[in-house]
């Protein structure tokens, strides 16, 4: 079958070991089944992947891809949910030994994916094939983000840290259909113009002094905006925080922490469950994933590169 792999790592070169042709179609274990891929999406995880990140040398060659929408042995329309694990009191996120389709096992970019059965969840008629595959990883991270950890009711006030990838222009269309206050902050003057038509209140360069503290800041960048997002949360307030795509190492300065009882608090995808509710919520608002470009699988290389240079705003999505 045809797939995108990734077949090197390079921590400086991550589209080197980029290599699309063919490959075996996947092996199915007791209690798994196999989806045939209409559309999946693209996420900062693939990149991580090809630098060496999450990923043993031993399981290369490797099929990249978490998310995927498609059609499974019944002829069902389906979603896959990405995390591999067992529950740990009903989340399969805090199992120890979890991982996500493409760090030990073949991913979505292929024409077949193979996932545990109860991996799938059914798509709603309402969503395209491509919109229901933007779903597994950035929206229901930041579903997760945004109704489980943050704590929140709806009028509360949210910081949305850099606004144009898949998470952040998730966090700013949920946020504004559950009906919080939505802040975003970018370097990109057109990435700001786009987020309010996304539904932010407010936007701010990167950095700059808000007029006033906020109850969450949604945190998917990491080093570059640590400092301002502490900075900006009132006292009591909340960082979740999903990734760190400008780095992973950030000072903190403690004193604002303990001194004015902020929280900082992590998050890391979704239960099946949780997938399985994000895709009502969207059939139901009316909400849906932002996509900045369709490819065919085949051009999954300039995706790649788009992603990796940081001119997207919203999902990158491939079609077969």
């Amino acid at each position: 079958m045809f797939a995108v792999t990734a077949t090197q790592t390079d921590p400086d070169d991550p589209l080197k070991g980029l290599t699309l042709g063919e490959h075996p179609e996947p092996a199915v274990p007791d209690g798994w089944t196999t989806v045939t891929v209409r559309a999946a999406s693209l996420n900062h995880h693939d990149l991580w992947t090809l630098r060496g990140v999450g990923i043993s040398q031993d399981r290369l060659p490797i099929v990249l891809g978490c998310d995927a929408a498609g059609v499974d042995e019944d002829g069902e329309e389906v979603v896959v949910h990405a995390v591999i694990g067992t529950p740990v009191n009903g989340d399969e996120t805090l199992d120890p030994a979890r991982s996500l389709l493409s760090e030990k096992y073949d991913g979505t970019f292929a024409e077949k994916v193979a996932v545990p059965r109860r991996n799938l969840v059914p798509k709603p008629a309402a969503l395209s094939f491509e919109e229901a595959a933007c779903l597994p990883t950035a929206w229901l991270t930041a579903y997760r983000m945004l109704f489980d950890k943050a704590g929140l009711e709806p009028g509360s006030t949210i910081l949305v840290q850099g606004a144009g990838g898949g998470v952040a222009t998730a966090l700013i269309a949920l946020g504004r259909a559950a009906g919080y206050r939505v802040w975003a902050t970018s370097r990109s003057e057109h990435k700001r113009e786009r987020a309010l038509g996304l539904g932010a209140d407010q936007v701010f360069e990167t950095n700059a002094r808000l007029p006033e503290r906020v109850d969450a800041v949604m945190e998917t960048v990491g080093e570059a905006t640590w400092k301002h997002s502490l900075n900006s949360l009132r006292p009591g307030g909340r960082i979740v925080t999903c990734g760190a795509t400008s780095g992973m190492v950030a000072a903190t300065q403690l004193v604002q922490v303990y001194f004015l009882q902020k929280s900082i608090i992590g998050s890391t995808m979704g239960t099946r469950e949780q997938l399985a509710r994000l895709a009502v919520f969207l059939e139901q608002t009316g909400v849906r994933p932002v996509i900045d470009r369709v490819l065919p699988l085949t051009e999954a290389e300039e995706g790649f590169a788009a992603v990796h240079r940081g001119d997207v705003f919203g999902k990158v999505v491939f079609t077969l």
